[in-house]
């Protein structure tokens, strides 16, 4: 007679299946360049963190990932600015034209330092979505809080415990907001329901740590 009991190690086994530990905390294991190559150079396992050094270009996930929560820990060297990039597709017209890998952002930035208006702040879905006015940004230096939360259409940006973005990308609100960016130009921006995870490279000493995605779909 077939146990109901067989199912249990089945069912822990899937459902550890779907956590995936992004960082090993002491290689680039899973990391790559734009182009699907090793990263040697920019970035390091450095006391349990992933960094970015110097020159090297932004590093992706070497897997597509649909439907996730992400959480991460991240800091910010003073006047700093990076972000990670999700669902990341390549567009042969991106950007004015220009070919490229684009994604919605999850901005990164030394905010009191540079104060940048709301939508490029951190916690922002980059040039879209402003965060919440009352988010808990702690000081450079400090490692904040993060997760992204993707499920179809949906897209949740959080911060040290709070959710502070929540938009629909089939929304009329979304598409005159892409409309309005430097986006809007660019066909099925974000349309796209797989993609590569991005941490980006924008010239600013950065620390990521703790990166854990667990699948949704």
């Amino acid at each position: 007679m077939f146990s109901l009991a067989c199912l249990v190690p089945l069912a822990a086994a899937r459902a550890e299946d779907r956590v995936i530990n992004l960082f090993d905390g002491k290689s680039l294991a899973g990391w790559t360049t734009a182009a699907g190559k090793p990263v040697t150079k920019g970035w390091a396992a450095q006391d349990g963190a992933l960094v970015r050094t110097g020159g090297g270009g932004s590093i992706f996930t070497a897997d597509h990932y649909a439907d996730f929560d992400l959480s991460f820990q991240w800091k910010i060297a003073r006047r700093g600015n990076s972000g990670v990039k999700y669902r990341v597709a390549h567009y042969e017209k991106g950007v004015y034209g220009h070919p490229g890998w684009l994604g919605c952002e999850y901005q990164i930035y030394d905010d009191d330092a540079r104060r940048p208006g709301p939508k490029f702040s951190s916690g922002a879905i980059y040039e879209l979505f402003a965060p919440s006015a009352d988010k808990k940004l702690r000081p450079v230096g400090e490692f904040n809080d993060a997760r992204i939360i993707v499920r179809g259409s949906k897209i949740e940006h959080w911060l040290n415990g709070a959710k502070i973005v929540d938009v629909d990308t089939t929304s009329d609100q979304w598409k005159k907001s892409v409309a309005a960016s430097k986006f809007g130009d660019i066909d099925g921006f974000f349309q796209n329901r797989t993609g590569r995870i991005e941490l980006q490279d924008h010239g600013s000493r950065v620390w990521f740590r703790s990166l854990v995605l667990r699948r949704l779909d």
